[in-house]
């Protein structure tokens, strides 16, 4: 399992991923989920993965060989995001079909799908963030709901709703999308570091800035021992039962 997320506000994209790639407990290892793909002054996308890492690595390398090879389409000639996440959603459908069909061929039972979540900018459009699903078709986060989740989702989900607005400044967002993978991270073990984290400022179409947080980084010690004191102090501020009152 993994978790990744993007939030767009009025300012840009916040991206984070967590790193863990398991095929049981006693096989885990450390792939990144997050791929920039940017020409400086043109565009500038990132593309989150969830699933099967087989598939998601074919589908991570044929959309870089379509750019070397400069083959039409590939992800630099497309005109609208939209264009980009169909394009992708069809490489994605045929590596599922193809690896599918190695596995039903080995007899394995292993699964083939794939998720993925595309933001990002290019020039003359407004930055989006547009969700992949396994099948090929695809939808963009809504002014409602400004965030996009893949993978382990649930636990991660309640800060978002509570913090999350077009408004929100990318940096709280940011913040808010490590409070999210942290809390994801506690109640899941298949979730894990080195956390990824991108931060894309809207028009700029240059690279997102991008950082990597191991578990023991000086930030997510932080991080995590702020927000943990901060909930404390919260809950012993809950209001009291009428029959407390009354003691």
């Amino acid at each position: 399992m993994t978790y990744c997320l993007a939030i767009k506000t009025n300012t840009g994209i916040v991206f984070a991923s967590d790193s863990r790639t398991n095929a049981g407990v006693d096989y885990i290892r450390t792939y990144s989920k997050m791929h920039v793909f940017a020409k400086p002054g043109d565009r500038s996308l990132v593309l989150l993965t969830s699933g099967n890492l087989a598939t998601t690595q074919a589908v991570v390398n044929t959309i870089q060989n379509d750019i070397e090879d400069e083959a039409k389409p590939n992800l630099f000639t497309c005109r609208h995001l939209h264009d980009a996440a169909k394009y992708i959603g069809e490489i994605s459908r045929k590596e599922q079909l193809r690896h599918a069909a190695a596995f039903q061929d080995a007899g394995a039972n292993a699964g083939a799908s794939a998720t993925m979540i595309l933001g990002g900018q290019i020039a003359g459009r407004p930055p989006e963030i547009i969700l992949i699903y396994p099948e090929g078709n695809y939808i963009s986060a809504s002014p409602e709901t400004p965030y996009l989740q893949i993978g382990e989702t649930k636990y991660g989900k309640p800060i978002l709703d509570r913090i999350i607005a077009n408004s929100t400044s990318l940096e709280d967002a940011a913040r808010c999308a490590m409070v999210s993978l942290d809390s994801t991270m506690r109640a899941n073990l298949s979730v894990g570091p080195p956390l990824e984290l991108a931060i894309y400022r809207a028009d700029s179409l240059e690279k997102p800035i991008q950082r990597v947080f191991k578990l023991q980084s000086p930030f997510i010690k932080s991080l995590q021992k702020s927000w943990g004191e901060g909930l404390q102090r919260a809950f012993k501020r809950l209001p009291r039962f009428d029959w407390e009152n009354s003691q």
